[in-house]
């Protein structure tokens, strides 16, 4: 991580001296835990501190916000995905022995995958998922969603493109 300006340092120190403690108590509200707010207020001022561009900002709590907001979303998402995980390896016949290590990789995966597909948009997230997690064929999802097949073969092209690109950059 690069140094910051001083004045860009000035600037986050007296923004985390006067918003800290009212963005803590926000986060508070939104998860139930002093702990869990503690640590996205954190990562809150760490994603200000780590912006390629020194925001300019004229109102500090909804810029702030907007930032713990989505940090709220992710957490949220990630504890699904992990919760989805761990009721997949208990549905397991024979009990699966992963490293710790190994099962931080794959929910990071995990997560990443969602987060692609989120991006992609509800209908080819809706159309992967049919295919790949529910097995449907390219014909029985197209009937379910009301769409073509042509349609259903471009979102999932699309999709698998997306997810295949997504684990080129992680090697």
């Amino acid at each position: 991580m690069c140094a910051m300006p001083s004045h860009d340092s000035d600037r986050l120190r007296g923004l985390y001296q006067a918003h800290h403690g009212w963005l803590k108590s926000w986060l508070v509200g939104r998860l139930g835990s002093a702990s869990d707010a503690a640590d996205l207020a954190h990562d809150t001022f760490i994603r200000l501190m780590t912006a390629k561009e020194s925001p300019d900002l004229r109102q500090p709590r909804a810029y702030l916000r907007t930032i713990a907001q989505g940090l709220v979303v992710d957490r949220y998402r990630r504890q699904n995905i992990e919760r989805a995980y761990l009721e997949a390896l208990a549905l397991r016949p024979e009990p699966v022995d992963i490293s710790p290590e190994e099962r931080l990789d794959i929910l990071e995966t995990l997560a990443l995958v969602d987060a692609t597909l989120h991006r992609l948009g509800d209908r080819t997230r809706r159309i992967f998922l049919a295919v790949q997690l529910e097995g449907l064929t390219y014909g029985a999802t197209a009937e379910q969603l009301g769409v073509s097949i042509t349609t259903v073969k471009k979102h999932v092209i699309r999709a698998m493109t997306e997810c295949l690109l997504l684990m080129d950059d992680e090697e």
